[in-house]
């Protein structure tokens, strides 16, 4: 008897006569035997969860940047305190040292106490008042760039620095006030033995800025250094030295030469220990986000099991010819398997290219929502951004594709098992 079933060249483990026909059941229609409309639903099912899944991420991420660079921007990469700083002898060599570390790119020294301020008319509210030198501050974009109201240029001008101080855009609003305005500041001052003797002086806003961050709009005010030591009667000391990098996400590959640079009697701290809290909450909540996305993945990947379930029942008598006419177990397994891993493929690779051209053209996409709904669906009063940002990070779209393309893969096994094990009796025993 001559061989039925020659041995013909395979492609990736599968020969072609198992790939062809794996592809033709998945292009047939019910009435011969297919179940092409739930694998149409299958796979825009995947399509849809992987493309979510990346739009998410990028918008998340994007926030996250959005957030995290004006914090950085705004405050310092690494700071240096202790005993050291107060050193009247030899901090001027320690900020030499600072300044020479590669990377870093400006090192400044601030003082800073919590306190209130005060309007004409009596309105209150909390105020971290933050005294910097004069050049540093000209010479922070953040700040600079974001002066909606006055001006930058009479900021440190005068005796011990001038009575011109910086507010954010929050507080500026709250207390009702802006450039030219007077605005009084209080601090608890020094402690006697009848309880302690607030200090107040009234000071002049010469500009308003606003960074974007809430908090610190609300609540930050800037006064040159010289007259912060003097309103806090802090002569000479300084609360910390401020340091900037390169890059603020590479500080701990740096920070053994800080360290060094500080000497003893400095005490290091970079931003991720300060904004340990918040660092650690996007931390969290992105990777809770991901694991609840992922298990979406998960679930329209499933779909593809119910398709493959019809498809072996639809095509229980092709099985048990294949079987009569020498096809293996195994290759039977493969057309199955085949047919529910390509449309996993299909669908992943289909998600991937709609998420990245969503988050591509995100901002038109908002644009044409605002337009159409004649309503703002991002309100930059409320976010201070306008446009919803998105970052897509090549490495969390491998891990969705890697975990689609899992999902869908395992989904077909078990369709897939039971087909190879279907006797060809037991199938054309109602035929």
């Amino acid at each position: 008897m001559s061989e039925v079933l020659p041995k013909p060249k395979k492609t990736l483990g599968f020969s072609l006569w198992e790939l062809d026909l794996a592809f033709r059941y998945l292009r047939a229609k019910r009435k011969d035997g297919g179940v092409a409309l739930i694998s149409i639903i299958s796979f825009v099912g995947v399509m849809l969860s992987v493309a979510v899944l990346i739009i998410v991420m990028a918008v998340m991420n994007g926030f996250r940047d959005e957030m995290m660079s004006r914090l950085l921007a705004f405050n310092g990469h690494a700071y240096v305190g202790g005993m050291a700083i107060n050193d009247f002898g030899h901090r001027d060599d320690m900020v030499k040292r600072l300044e020479a570390v590669p990377g870093v790119t400006q090192v400044s020294p601030f003082v800073q106490s919590p306190g209130m301020a005060q309007n004409v008319q009596g309105v209150a509210g909390l105020a971290y008042i933050r005294g910097v030198d004069a050049k540093t501050l000209k010479e922070t974009p953040i700040v600079v760039e974001n002066i909606t109201e006055g001006s930058i240029k009479d900021f440190g001008v005068g005796d011990y620095g001038g009575d011109n101080i910086l507010i954010g855009d929050g507080m500026a609003r709250d207390m009702g006030v802006g450039p030219g305005d007077e605005l009084s500041l209080l601090t608890p001052g020094t402690s006697t033995a009848f309880g302690a003797i607030p200090r107040r002086k009234t000071y002049t806003v010469a500009g308003v800025f606003k960074v974007g961050v809430s908090e610190l709009d609300a609540s930050f005010v800037y006064m040159p250094i010289e007259q912060a030591q003097l309103f806090f009667d802090r002569e000479g000391e300084w609360d910390a030295l401020e340091l900037k990098v390169t890059d603020p996400y590479q500080i701990q590959s740096i920070r053994p030469q800080i360290v060094g640079a500080a000497g003893q009697g400095g005490i290091v701290q970079d931003w991720t220990e300060r904004n340990a809290s918040l660092w650690g909450a996007l931390q969290v909540e992105r990777n809770v986000m991901r694991l609840i996305l992922s298990l979406i993945v998960a679930i329209a990947a499933m779909n593809i099991i119910s398709g493959l379930v019809m498809l072996v029942k639809n095509k229980g008598k092709d099985i048990a010819i294949l079987r009569t006419v020498g096809a293996d177990r195994s290759s039977i397994m493969k057309i199955f398997f085949l047919s529910g891993a390509t449309l996993g493929a299909g669908g992943t690779i289909a998600g991937v290219m709609l998420g990245v051209i969503f988050c591509i053209f995100i901002r038109p996409i908002q644009q044409f929502v605002e337009f159409v709904t004649q309503t703002k669906v991002f309100n930059p009063d409320v976010y201070y951004l306008s446009y919803i940002p998105a970052k897509i990070e090549p490495t969390e779209v491998a891990f969705v594709v890697f975990w689609s393309l899992l999902a869908a893969c395992l989904s077909t096994l078990p369709p897939a098992i039971r087909a190879a094990r279907l006797e060809p009796v037991e199938a054309l025993r109602y035929e």
